[in-house]
């Protein structure tokens, strides 16, 4: 498998693989099934990353199969979310004002719940940014309550893709930048390679998820040839 045989010892440690006999002076002697799970962890480490691999593996040796798979689900169906948020993003660079989108109604501001619901960003994160710097929000001088315009939605936007797509804080910030001197060229680049990193991680997973399903199939017809 071209893996150190340190990381072998790990993987049992971690306590994601079947009990591993031993033979008379004390080698390890592993199975299909073993090997299978060495795989699993492999391609779906890629995709999904170890602290999601461990759960779905732990879960799985303890016969909760569909807990695992739920689990699995669940890590897709956010990747899912990160995706429409990167294609919102890039439609929002790409326009020149929000406000012709039906979801955005006519009025040109809107309060941080109807933000929320509008980009699936969800308040406190707007909050966490605002906090940090990211962006600036006027308040209502009436009551106090956040007022986000078109061009602080757009900057939610490609916050949320950013940050999905794991780009620096600094990175962040420079993109901002640029879209408060209206020179969106950079942050329309860096949306559309946030939606490939995407993209990307979509494949592993797969890749993953097909060698899980063959170890759930190995384990449930209890193929443990030497």
């Amino acid at each position: 498998m071209n893996i150190s045989t340190s990381a072998l010892r790990h993987y049992e440690s971690w306590g994601v693989l079947p009990p591993v006999e031993r033979s008379d002076n004390g080698y390890r002697n592993y199975s299909e099934l073993h090997f299978a799970y060495f795989e699993c962890i492999r391609a779906m480490g890629e995709g999904f990353g170890m602290m999601k691999t461990v759960e779905v593996l732990k879960l799985l040796l303890n016969n909760n199969t569909d807990e695992a798979l739920w689990v699995v689900n669940e890590s897709q169906a956010s990747l899912q979310r990160d995706k429409q948020m990167a294609e919102k993003t890039i439609e929002a660079l790409d326009s020149k004002e929000l406000d012709h989108l039906d979801q955005w109604g006519r009025r040109k501001w809107m309060s941080i719940g109807e933000v929320s619901k509008a980009t699936s960003v969800p308040a406190s994160a707007i909050r966490h940014w605002e906090k940090m710097g990211l962006i600036t929000v006027s308040r209502n001088e009436e009551n106090g309550y956040r007022v986000f315009r078109p061009t602080q939605i757009r900057q939610i936007l490609i916050i949320g893709t950013l940050r999905t797509a794991v780009w620096s804080l600094d990175t962040i910030r420079k993109v901002i930048e640029e879209l408060d001197h209206n020179n969106i060229e950079q942050a329309r680049r860096i949306a559309k390679e946030s939606l490939q990193f995407l993209n990307q991680i979509n494949r592993n997973r797969m890749r993953g998820i097909k060698y899980l399903y063959r170890l759930i199939e190995m384990e449930e017809m209890g193929d443990l040839k030497p």
